[in-house]
């Protein structure tokens, strides 16, 4: 583990969290062409993470649906199938689905929305039943 100085101290390198590292092994297969095994983008990354934790990354995102895998000898080969608004979207569901009155929730999610936010969602609301009758 790389550690830097600050003031003649060791400091110990920043934390990315689990959503960062998800959003830069997404982004990492998307720009690939084609499928990508965890070493490719364990290297893609730059190396530092351990490749048991890009695994991790990938079994997480596999499971909610923004990768697929094919396997590949005793390994996956692993595609992107979702960009990071989908991923942020299954996040959103995710916290919705653990809150006991949802109602509450999506109404405290809409009054917080800027004019313009609201605006969006609702035209986004408007064109998703337009195309539900069509």
């Amino acid at each position: 583990m790389t550690k830097g100085k600050r003031e003649g101290q060791d400091v110990p390198p920043r934390r990315r969290g689990q959503g960062e590292l998800e959003a830069q092994v997404l982004a990492a297969l998307r720009q690939s062409q084609g499928a990508r095994t965890a070493g490719w983008v364990q290297e893609h990354l730059g190396g530092e993470l351990a490749y048991t934790t890009v695994i991790t990354i990938l079994t997480r995102l596999h499971a909610k649906g923004a990768v697929s895998r094919e396997r590949s000898g005793r390994s996956f080969e692993w595609t992107a199938v979702a960009d990071e608004a989908g991923l942020a979207a299954f996040r959103m569901r995710k916290v919705l689905d653990a809150e006991a009155d949802r109602e509450a929730v999506l109404a405290s999610f809409v009054t917080g929305l800027s004019p313009d936010d609201e605006r969006l969602l609702r035209d986004l609301l408007a064109q998703e039943r337009a195309e539900g009758e069509g």
